[in-house]
């Protein structure tokens, strides 16, 4: 098996000739974001992505295998969620409040691409944002993910983000007040009541009994 370990720097102006002749490699963004991965190549060969870890491949990229091959990266389409807004201040707080759960977002002049989450649609929808489904290529923004205190953007943001959604799943459509009714209001308690955790401020009113 073929063994793919190096990234062109995009930097680096390869001749057309060459990379229109390199086979392809098209993956989703989750599979692009993964520096150990067994891949397919279009052409049916099996391969083996051993990348720098951190590294987030993009449509157009150039890889090197350890023989010396090129290979050409393609997003692939995948289902994901255009957001688009009648103004442009909802479409700014859609961004915000997707910034805010550390979602992965491409960013448009005039929309927002994410991976498709039902729930981050209904989200959407409520700020009065316009949230279609479809079927494209998606590559996000390269600074959002983890929202920046995750140096690579591989497996560790996959965790990142999986928390933000279970996160924000168990807390949506619910009365978010629901957090401070623990106000511990004990007038309902009689002595047999144990709040010995919460009244170390009372040693004072005794030490003078």
């Amino acid at each position: 098996m073929r063994t793919i370990d190096k990234l062109i720097d995009p930097k680096i102006k390869l001749a057309a000739v060459l990379v229109k002749r390199a086979p392809t490699l098209t993956l989703d963004f989750d599979a692009r974001r993964k520096s150990r991965l067994a891949a397919t190549l279009d052409n049916g060969e099996e391969v083996a992505l051993v990348l720098p870890r951190g590294t987030v491949l993009r449509d157009g990229d150039v890889l090197v295998a350890q023989d010396g091959t090129l290979v050409r990266v393609i997003a692939a389409a995948e289902a994901v969620l255009m957001v688009t807004a009648r103004d442009r201040l909802t479409l700014t707080r859609a961004a915000y409040h997707l910034g805010n759960r550390h979602t992965p977002v491409e960013v448009g002049a005039e929309y927002l691409k994410l991976e498709y989450d039902p729930v981050l649609a209904d989200m959407l929808k409520r700020i009065g944002a316009l949230v279609e489904q479809v079927t494209l290529p998606f590559q996000p923004e390269s600074g959002a993910y983890g929202g920046g205190h995750k140096h690579g953007h591989d497996e560790t943001f996959a965790e990142d983000y999986a928390l933000a959604q279970q996160v924000y799943g168990e807390h949506h459509g619910h009365d978010h007040g629901h957090g401070h009714d623990h106000s511990h209001d004990h007038s309902d308690c009689d002595a047999s009541c144990d709040h010995d955790h919460g009244h170390d401020h009372d040693h004072s009113k005794h030490a003078h009994r």
